[in-house]
């Protein structure tokens, strides 16, 4: 370890920048980004530039810092997955302390920016996501597999956090957001355990496919794709959407419970296949919904 904190200690600027960066898991932080923005819109079609500025910037800010925390705290775990190997603290190209102190600065940064530059509410929203995600799931993924219905907690606030900033306050439309990200999670996450499960196995983490096996996992996936087909529907009740929305939303829901359904006749490698076919059209999903949102409301 002493050669390794040496090694990254002589890097160059750049080559520590770059894995600082890293730490924030960027395309995480980015759909982040695009949920909290769409939360904005949603709430008021004419907020401020300045609350623009300061919301997007402290909620980058909240969620690296989060990231980067969650990787301080995880690294030996990191260290025991093919996929995760690579990143900056398990391969030895940034110490500890550097992560620790990084991970701290960016939540020290952010929170007096959504306090002061947005609103209280804001804040307090972002103090939740922060603390739930380090303090709460990030420990919790060692023992338990109820860590992935936590996780979504903080997951799902940004776009809440988009329509505090936007509005003030939380009213029911800006919890039908919170809803339907947190929903989305749990099969989107669900498929991904699936393909990496041999990973999650070998790093000692709590996952359903490891835990539970393959008939529960397709019966939480299918169970969870229904609920998310049916809250896809609710913007429509609350003032949300218009009737291009409401096809696409339909035609996704079912879609996404299809493709969920056909796990319980994959096994094997076809499984995996079926897995990250799963993942991959719940991005698109996510993608249409909120786009289809934002256009027709």
């Amino acid at each position: 370890m002493a050669t390794s904190v040496g090694a990254a200690r002589g890097r160059g600027a750049i080559d520590v920048a770059r894995d600082l960066v890293a730490l924030t898991k960027p395309r995480i932080t980015l759909i982040v980004l695009v949920t909290a923005a769409c939360g904005m819109k949603l709430a008021h079609r004419t907020v401020h530039g300045a609350t623009w500025l300061w919301t997007l910037l402290g909620t980058t800010l909240i969620v690296g810092a989060a990231n980067a925390l969650n990787m301080w705290l995880e690294r030996d775990v990191d260290g025991r997955m093919s996929r995760t190997r690579n990143r900056p603290l398990p391969a030895g190209r940034l110490a500890p302390s550097t992560a620790l102190w990084f991970g701290v600065a960016l939540a020290v940064v952010s929170l007096p920016m959504l306090a002061v530059g947005v609103n209280a509410l804001a804040a307090v929203l972002g103090v939740v996501a922060l603390a739930s995600y380090v303090l709460v799931y990030t420990p919790m993924k060692r023992v338990s597999i109820l860590a992935l219905w936590v996780g979504a907690i903080p997951g799902a606030i940004p776009p809440l956090l988009g329509w505090a900033a936007a509005k003030g306050r939380i009213d029911l439309a800006g919890v039908a957001l919170f809803a339907i990200l947190f929903v989305w999670q749990i099969p989107h996450f669900l498929a991904i355990a699936v393909f990496r499960a041999d990973d999650y196995a070998k790093a000692g983490l709590k996952v359903l496919p490891v835990e539970r096996g393959e008939r529960a996992t397709n019966v939480a996936m299918l169970g969870w794709s229904i609920a998310l087909a049916a809250l896809g529907i609710a913007p429509l009740w609350l003032g949300l959407g218009g009737i291009v929305y409401a096809v696409v939303a339909f035609v996704l829901g079912v879609a996404f419970v299809a493709a969920s359904a056909m796990g319980f006749r994959k096994i094997g490698a076809r499984r995996a296949r079926w897995a990250r076919g799963v993942f991959a059209f719940s991005i698109v999903w996510l993608v249409a919904i909120f786009t289809a949102l934002v256009a027709t409301s």
